[in-house]
């Protein structure tokens, strides 16, 4: 994939999200991820409060969950609305940056959270992008990340550009990216696994 395309995917990704920010808000702020919190914050040592990077943080429903359970969000997100939104909802810092030109310090993080998000990074990016997160880590800090699973396609979804990773092939990016695995699930829980979209897993950056 051209350098163009690159941009443009994550141009017309962002800007759907803009523009739907506020239908988005009313379809997904009850939704029940904390198995998804839980399993990000059982994984970091110590009881905190933590540091945690929520990346594509929305319109903030998620920012909200943490900082009500003691601990320090920033989130990071691309489309304006949502970073007003999730400043609102939340009260957190949040950073307004293009998945695909990130700003992060080094050693920064206890927790890297990617709920339903950094499945839009074309995979050609995927690799620099996990490298910057990983950087922005601080050594023993948790990656999590549910992203809907497919068979390695990746492409146009409407204006949204998505890529449908399977377990090995998450895997290999993410080891490649230098973490190492501490486990996986499907969601939603309790269902056949035809029915379980969503692939979760949980990582660690090595001290």
């Amino acid at each position: 994939m051209e350098e163009f395309d690159l941009k443009e995917a994550s141009r017309s990704t962002i800007a759907y999200y803009d523009e739907q920010a506020e239908p988005f808000w009313e379809g997904t702020r009850d939704h029940d991820v904390s198995q998804n919190i839980a399993a990000i914050l059982d994984a970091i040592p110590g009881s905190g409060p933590h540091r945690i990077l929520d990346f594509g943080c929305g319109p903030g429903r998620d920012l909200a969950a943490f900082k009500a359970l003691g601990h320090e969000p920033v989130g990071l997100e691309g489309s304006p609305n949502f970073c007003a939104m999730a400043r609102a909802h939340s009260g957190a810092t949040v950073l307004n940056q293009d998945f695909l030109a990130l700003d992060l310090k080094p050693g920064t993080f206890d927790g890297v959270f990617c709920n339903a998000t950094i499945f839009h990074v074309p995979s050609a990016a995927l690799p620099r992008v996990l490298a910057e997160l990983h950087a922005a880590l601080k050594p023993g800090g948790v990656f999590f990340s549910s992203n809907p699973r497919g068979d390695n396609i990746e492409g146009w979804n409407g204006p949204r550009y998505s890529a449908y990773h399977d377990l090995h092939a998450w895997t290999t990016y993410m080891e490649a990216a230098g973490f190492e695995k501490l486990g996986h699930y499907y969601r939603p829980a309790g269902l056949p696994r035809e029915h379980q979209p969503w692939l979760a897993s949980t990582w660690r950056k090595p001290q």
